[in-house]
């Protein structure tokens, strides 16, 4: 994994905390935005841990970059926030989720390894946290919310149905539970929406489905 973050005494106890996990390599590190696309060329990490808030080119901007390639790693934003604007960015960009900097060790550890194994570091709880966020989502979210029902429109009734429940927030087992199917049930109609609508995790389907307003539907009386 590649470590970047501009404060040399925040890389050292990342490197410390991480390098100590048997199944973690830390493969890089940088101190700025800048200098991370050339440093996933020549290390080729499957996760990097990045700081949104850097001096010269920032994490969101090297995120975005990161995520338009075609060997993207997997990206989880390092953040003294809960849920602002910027984290929300990071989200929409492609961002397999964040942790804060004051995260016990452990927990960063295990996040590192659910973004390896290809799941989102956000709980339910957070990810209605970031729902309510979107809400007030200004700017260029009208432009995507205008185009977010002709993409979702692709998706069938039962997967919109998981869509919708994805952007309550719910776990698979929740999911499950509430649309009498099996958790793998759950887990295939995930992928195919992930497929069908070229987004990068669950995160983004909340997201597309707040844009949407298929939130909205399911709230009203």
């Amino acid at each position: 994994m590649l470590l970047v973050d501009d404060d040399p005494l925040v890389r050292a106890g990342l490197s410390f905390m991480l390098g100590g996990a048997d199944d973690i390599e830390i493969v890089g590190e940088a101190a700025d935005g800048a200098e991370v696309s050339a440093l996933v060329d020549r290390t080729h990490p499957d996760v990097v841990l990045m700081d949104i808030r850097m001096p010269s080119v920032d994490g969101l901007t090297a995120t975005e970059t990161l995520r338009g390639r075609d060997d993207a790693p997997q990206i989880v934003v390092l953040t003294t926030f809960h849920a602002d604007d910027q984290v929300l960015r990071a989200l929409r960009a492609g961002a397999a989720g964040f942790v804060l900097k004051d995260t016990p060790p452990a927990e960063i550890v295990a996040a590192v390894r659910r973004v390896a194994a290809g799941d989102p570091v956000l709980s339910p709880a957070v990810t209605r946290q970031l729902m309510a966020h979107a809400a007030g989502d200004p700017g260029p979210g009208d432009g995507r919310r205008s185009r977010a029902p002709d993409r979702v429109a692709a998706l069938n009734d039962r997967e919109r149905e998981v869509a919708v429940a994805v952007g309550r927030g719910l776990a698979n087992a929740e999911i499950a539970a509430a649309l009498y199917m099996s958790v793998a049930t759950v887990k295939t109609h995930v992928s195919r929406i992930l497929a069908k609508l070229d987004l990068n995790n669950r995160v983004q389907i909340a997201l597309l489905a707040h844009d949407a307003g298929l939130l909205e539907e399911t709230d009203s009386p």
